[in-house]
């Protein structure tokens, strides 16, 4: 192989590692900007509080880094009662933020399903 054909060969390779880098850029991009356009929507949908402690919005910040919850760990996680998230869950169930995965009655796992389908987008 002559030293001009391997040359091409090379730029080719290279050229297609670098259309592929450039393309799953895009889509990270446009990702990012979709779950950008999602927090900025359900962040609008949170009541407000005067209370120092809004454990609504706590667990919203935290089912964005952990979308499929239960209500124990969770409450663990946050260090709050598992009254205190039983109930902050139940209000994002309630504006549509998170979704009831189970039917049971006991151990119910919820996920922030809008979130999870951005993510799952093309895979």
């Amino acid at each position: 192989m002559s030293k001009l054909r391997l040359v091409k060969n090379l730029i080719r390779l290279i050229s297609f590692f670098l259309e592929a880098v450039s393309a799953a850029a895009k889509d990270s991009l446009v990702t990012i900007e979709k779950l950008s356009e999602l927090h900025d929507r359900n962040v609008g949908k949170l009541p407000s509080t005067a209370r120092k402690n809004d454990n609504v919005r706590r667990l919203f910040d935290y089912v964005e880094q952990y979308p499929i919850i239960d209500i124990k760990r969770t409450a663990e996680a946050l260090g709050i009662s598992y009254n205190t998230a039983s109930a902050a869950v139940n209000k994002l169930v309630q504006i549509g933020v998170l979704k009831e995965r189970t039917n049971a009655s006991r151990n119910r796992v919820f996920s922030y399903e809008e979130y999870l389908n951005i993510l799952r987008k093309d895979t």
